[in-house]
């Protein structure tokens, strides 16, 4: 079968396609044939080894993926051959079949295409998560977001608008707000070209956000932090600016506020059924048409490399689909 593989850190030029043999499932394992597969943006960072964790080599991108179960190791119940189903990885799934431990899938409904599905993984689930779980969003509570359209930042638009609050989409273009606002975004920042402490302050009258989506981190972070409500909270989704940055405990000590750590893939692990009913519901959603799951662009698995690229560069709104 057909896989990118990472013999090597660097950038995603130096990925390589190349044939290896088929999996087979082991005990409590399926072999799913990938219809679709996601890309995020810690993809760019696993292949130039800068991410949390470092797989062994060689390996192949990609966290996500959908597909169909083709066979079953010993000790399987609940799945079937032929069911379509999505599931998390952690890295592994930019190939033709993947074999996965069968508890870690997911069956897909009817109205939900693979494409939809592989994106709806990581960036819903992180999201629901953090606003369900972490920060307890309540129905006309604010909630701002930072880096609203790329792919947990449109995941949080989307879910935050489901769950009743009010949203402003934070991001660093007019192009980008306007795409947030046709996604359900109440208001809009274009910190590119304005101070995001006193525009949010602006937009809520002086009040702040209740909840703050933070994936983005580098100097926006404090500028959130300093705009925020009251015993709001912060969450701490991730750095796509580049930059950790260090927060000033007396803004937390002044706004009697909450710094919260978004951390979904050890969550997951921790609690594992409160993640498939979080997955299953995001299904349910998707399946409504209450969420978008919205691709971006889909690439064959040959032209991957472009794809990363154009993560990299923030080209992308939304989620970026391999089909192998």
């Amino acid at each position: 079968m057909k896989a990118l593989l990472c013999t090597r850190y660097g950038t995603p030029d130096d990925l390589e396609l190349a044939e290896i043999a088929d999996p087979v499932a082991g005990p409590g394992e399926a072999v799913v044939k990938i219809g679709a597969a996601a890309l995020n943006f810690f993809d760019t960072l696993i292949i130039a080894g800068k991410y949390q964790y470092k797989p062994e080599m060689p390996f192949s991108p990609a966290a996500e993926f959908a597909g169909t179960v083709e066979s079953l190791g010993t000790g399987v119940t609940g799945l079937r051959i032929g069911d379509r189903v999505l599931g998390y990885s952690g890295y592994g799934a930019a190939r033709e079949r993947i074999a996965i431990a069968a508890d870690r899938l997911v069956r897909i409904p009817d109205r939900v295409d693979f494409d939809h599905a592989a994106g709806l993984c990581v960036t819903y689930g992180t999201t629901l998560h953090a606003l369900k779980d972490r920060a307890r969003l309540a129905p006309g509570e604010t909630l701002a977001v930072l880096g609203a359209s790329g792919g947990v930042g449109l995941a949080a638009v989307e879910l935050g608008k489901l769950m009743g609050a009010r949203v402003i989409a934070c991001a660093s273009s007019a192009e980008k707000i306007a795409f947030a606002r046709r996604h359900g975004a109440d208001d809009g920042i274009d910190y590119a070209g304005e101070d995001l402490k006193d525009a949010l302050r602006r937009v809520t009258q002086n009040k702040g956000a209740d909840v703050i989506y933070d994936p983005v981190g580098g100097d926006y972070a404090e500028a959130a932090l300093r705009s925020i409500a009251w015993q709001g909270r912060f969450l701490v989704v991730g750095f796509a600016a580049g930059n950790i940055p260090k927060l000033p405990l007396n803004l937390v000590l002044l706004k009697g506020c909450d710094v919260l750590g978004v951390f979904w893939g050890s969550w997951i692990t921790r609690d594992p059924a409160g993640h498939r009913a979080n997955t299953e519901k995001l299904l349910q959603w998707c399946a409504e048409g209450k969420l978008s799951s919205h691709v971006h662009a889909v690439y064959p698995l040959g032209e991957a490399s472009a794809a990363l690229k154009a993560i990299a560069s923030r080209q992308v709104m939304g989620k970026v689909i391999l089909r192998p």
